[in-house]
C-alpha cells in the first residue's frame, strides 16, 4: 500500500500537484497510509481534525446531520480528492461527516505539512482555493437541485451520475453499491418514498434489481425525466 507521494498519479487530482518534489517528499515522509472498511467513519462532524485525507481507492459519502437526526449526503468523494481540507486550513471542527461506502485507501497528511506549504507555496495555495471554490460550486448546484426539481428527477439524476462516475460490472449493475436509505440521503426523501420510486422505475424498464444491486436499464427515460420530458 505504501506509495510515494512525488510518484504518485492520484495527486494530479488534487491541490497536491502544486507541491514541488521537496514538499511532497516532506509529505510522504509525515503521511499514514490506512485501510477505511465499508461503513466505516473517516472522522464526524463536529470533530477537530489535525490533518487531510488524500482517497487512493474508494468512496466516501459526505453527510450532513439535520436538526431531525436525518442525514443529509452533500457530496460523494472518490479517487484523489481531499477531505477536511476547509476545517483543517480555517482551524474549525468539520461541518461534515465522512463514512466510507465501500472498502478505501487513504492516506492521512497531517496538517503542519498542509499549513506550512500554504505559507511557503502560493501555487499551493491558489491550487486549495480552486478546490474549495469548485466544492462551493457543487453545493449551490444541490441548492438548486432541491428546490427546482422533483424527487423522481432527483433519484433519476442520483442513477445517472453514479452510471457515469463509477460505471458498472458486467452484468449492468453499477458498481457502486448506494443503499436505498443512503440514495434517499442524497436526494433528500424518505426511504420509504425512494423504495417506492424505484419499485416504480423497475416496473417502467428505467432499472433493474437484484438484491441491494441497481443497474440502468433505459438511460434515455431517465434523462428524459430530468429533462422534464
Amino acid at each position: 500500500m505504501e506509495s510515494r507521494c512525488e510518484n504518485c498519479i492520484i495527486r494530479q487530482f488534487n491541490s497536491l500537484r502544486a507541491m514541488n518534489k521537496e514538499e511532497l517528499k516532506k509529505v510522504a515522509d509525515s503521511k499514514i497510509t490506512m485501510s477505511i472498511k465499508r461503513g466505516e467513519a473517516l472522522f464526524r462532524e463536529g470533530e477537530k481534525l489535525d490533518g487531510v485525507f488524500c482517497i487512493r481507492d474508494g468512496v466516501s459519502k459526505l453527510s450532513k446531520l439535520s436538526p431531525n437526526g436525518k442525514d443529509q449526503i452533500v457530496k460523494l468523494a472518490s479517487k484523489g480528492q481531499v477531505m477536511g481540507q476547509r476545517s483543517v486550513i480555517v482551524e474549525e471542527t468539520t461541518n461534515l461527516s465522512a463514512v466510507a461506502v465501500s472498502d478505501m485507501e487513504v492516506c492521512f497528511i497531517p496538517k503542519e505539512s498542509i499549513t506550512h506549504t500554504l505559507h511557503s507555496n502560493p501555487n499551493f495555495a491558489v491550487e486549495v482555493l480552486r478546490h474549495m471554490a469548485h466544492d462551493l460550486r457543487e453545493a449551490d448546484d444541490v441548492i438548486v437541485n432541491m428546490s427546482q426539481k422533483t424527487v423522481k428527477q432527483r433519484i433519476a439524476e442520483a442513477f445517472l451520475y453514479l452510471q457515469k462516475n463509477y460505471g458498472e460490472d458486467q452484468d449492468g449493475f453499477l458498481i457502486l453499491t448506494l443503499s436505498r436509505e443512503d440514495i434517499a440521503n442524497v436526494v433528500g426523501t424518505a426511504t420509504e418514498s425512494c423504495i417506492r420510486i424505484i419499485s416504480e422505475f423497475k416496473k417502467k424498464g428505467f432499472l433493474k434489481t437484484s438484491g441491494k444491486k441497481i443497474g440502468v436499464t433505459n438511460q434515455k427515460k431517465l434523462r428524459d425525466l430530468v429533462e422534464g420530458f
